[in-house]
């Protein structure tokens, strides 16, 4: 049985997955809490605020990257395929 992604769960980025607006970062690894899901199955995007571990861990250069683009660093959106429940 497949994991069910819905709010409140936890979830770890999967190996080989990058940011999605910041594609020359890597984000594989990275953990948090899903905060929303929005779409249809199988085409839904998972909004996830990223956990003290992963903030504590994220580099200067993400963060600054997104800063310059007018991006959230405390959060992404992500596809099913990107993720694991944890």
């Amino acid at each position: 049985m497949a994991a069910e992604f819905s709010a409140g769960t936890t979830v770890r980025v999967r190996d080989g997955i990058v940011a999605p607006d910041l594609p020359e970062h890597s984000i594989a690894g990275w953990t948090g809490m899903i905060t929303q899901v929005s779409g249809k199955k199988g085409a839904r995007k998972i909004f996830i605020e990223w956990d003290d571990e992963t903030l504590n861990a994220m580099n200067d250069d993400y963060k600054q990257a997104c800063e310059d683009q007018q991006l959230y660093h405390l959060m992404a959106c992500l596809t099913e395929n990107d993720l694991e429940v944890i």
